[in-house]
């Protein structure tokens, strides 16, 4: 190791300065550290509401780093190329970043860890996405797991590597380098008003996420097991914005959360259990990467999906005017804060792959646009799981009916009268909050009437199990 010349540290889905292995292991090397993120094709990629997400988590992150007294060069471009012409500016002896899974990623980070070796540079990958490699759990037979509880059970009792504490001795690199400016990127353009909306539900960067972890765990992880699917109560950790971006470690949370099992907080280990299922959408795409855009279970590409994005039935889904309730309050809860319930969300894609028959690859687009916890390996699992075409599925047969899920999960209305703003006297700013966030060429008011089922629940269970019946495999 050449104590005078720079690592540069490349950040994506890691904004954070604590338990930071790359990061760390910079710093202790002991020489100058350069942190850079680059605007490549894939993040040209995001959908609207995740790359507005990222441009607000790197304005915090840029303000975390410059307190251990390193700024972060924004650059763009083919990030092979952008990190070879910062190597030659800076005569940087290697390059270390946090490892990501999806076959992009993956196809982009192994060319360039290859073109940096074969010029006798370090480069160097870690982990910190995920608390368990997906390689590194495997079957009695030593395969993937294709079902959760089994994948649980085989990692419940596992070592998980102790979060590592900020730096606090780092070495800044002290020549001026050239940075764009983040504003130059518009990152929030796609979302156009929606932005000013959503911003007021977020909660940015890692002091708001271990914010959030200590309160959630202080306060509400004891009822985890009773208030979790209760969508308009305070139930859940809200992390997932946070750990989409890195904001936060799964390891920070699971530490977090096993502090709070050995407590006597039984509950505990459902949120536990919530992580996991996280690695296990990981574990399945690195295994089957089909999954993000094929049937995980290829026998369902026979099946007669309707897959016309523009079919009114999908515009009345898009923009929460299904005449269904839950529906419709989990569709408008995400235009206006860029998340959805987990209750909510197995509901509409429920009931667009099952009442209305369309192909989820539709759902997942829309959620690949519209959420700020966007999660690539989540969404898949999630809206294949929904539509009981992918790996532990619901059963293809199980139809949820929104309507008694309504009256099982808010059953006082309280979810519903946030976010549906017709035909309440006064309704909430959440409600009306929605007509401000979505796009004006939808011409939608907070006078409209609200609109009569476009599909009854009883109609298109019926409708999806003969549909189902006839489904030739």
């Amino acid at each position: 190791m050449n104590k005078e010349k720079p690592i540069i540290v490349w950040f994506r889905r890691d904004l954070r300065v604590s338990d930071h292995p790359a990061l760390s292991a910079a710093c202790a090397a002991g020489v100058p550290v350069i942190a850079v993120f680059i605007k490549d094709d894939v993040v040209d990629g995001l959908g609207a509401a995740p790359k507005w997400r990222l441009g607000k988590a790197l304005e915090v992150f840029t303000q975390m780093l410059a307190e251990l007294n390193i700024t972060l060069i924004l650059r763009e471009g083919p990030a092979g190329d952008v990190l070879a012409a910062l190597i030659t500016e800076t005569d940087a002896q290697g390059v270390y970043w946090s490892r990501l899974y999806d076959p992009a990623c993956v196809t982009r980070d192994t060319a360039i860890k290859a073109d940096l070796r074969s010029k006798g540079l370090e480069a160097r990958s870690f982990g910190g996405h995920l608390m368990f490699e997906p390689w590194t759990v495997e079957t009695k037979t030593g395969g993937m797991y294709k079902v959760y509880t089994p994948f649980w059970r085989s990692v419940k009792d596992r070592d998980v590597d102790a979060p590592l504490a900020v730096p606090t001795s780092v070495q800044p690199y002290e020549r001026s380098l050239e940075s764009v400016d983040q504003s130059d990127w518009a990152l929030g353009a796609a979302m156009r008003r929606g932005g000013e909306i959503v911003a007021r539900h977020g909660q940015v960067g890692e002091a708001a996420a271990q914010g959030r972890l200590a309160e959630f765990i202080e306060n509400d992880v004891a009822d985890y097991v009773e208030r979790r699917d209760i969508p308009s109560t305070r139930g859940t950790s809200g992390l997932s914005e946070n750990l989409a971006l890195g904001e936060i470690s799964p390891h920070q949370c699971w530490y977090a959360g096993m502090r709070a099992l050995h407590e006597g907080k039984d509950d505990a280990e459902v949120f536990l259990k919530e992580l996991v299922w996280r690695e296990f959408a990981y574990h399945l795409m690195h295994h089957t990467p089909h999954i993000l855009d094929s049937n995980w279970k290829p026998d369902w590409d026979k099946f007669a999906w309707n897959e016309d994005a523009d079919h009114p039935e999908v515009i009345a889904w898009k923009q929460g005017r299904t005449g269904i309730e839950f529906v419709d309050a989990a569709m408008r809860e995400m235009y206006v804060t860029g998340k959805m319930h987990n209750r909510g969300r197995m509901i509409v894609a429920s009931y667009l792959t099952k009442h209305l028959l369309t192909h989820w690859k539709i759902g997942q687009a829309w959620f690949d646009e519209c959420l700020t916890d966007w999660d690539p390996a989540s969404n898949a699992m999630g809206w294949q799981w929904a539509a009981g075409s992918g790996p532990d599925a619901s059963p293809y047969f199980r139809v949820f009916n929104p309507v008694t899920q309504l009256d099982k999960f808010d059953r006082e209305r309280g979810y519903a009268r946030a976010w549906i703003a017709e035909g309440q006297g006064n309704p909430p700013d959440t409600a009306t909050s929605y007509f401000e966030a979505i796009p004006k060429s939808w011409g939608l008011q907070s006078t409209d009437i609200y609109p009569q089922p476009i599909v009854e629940a009883a109609t298109g269970r019926q409708r999806a199990l003969d549909a189902y019946q006839g489904r030739g495999f």
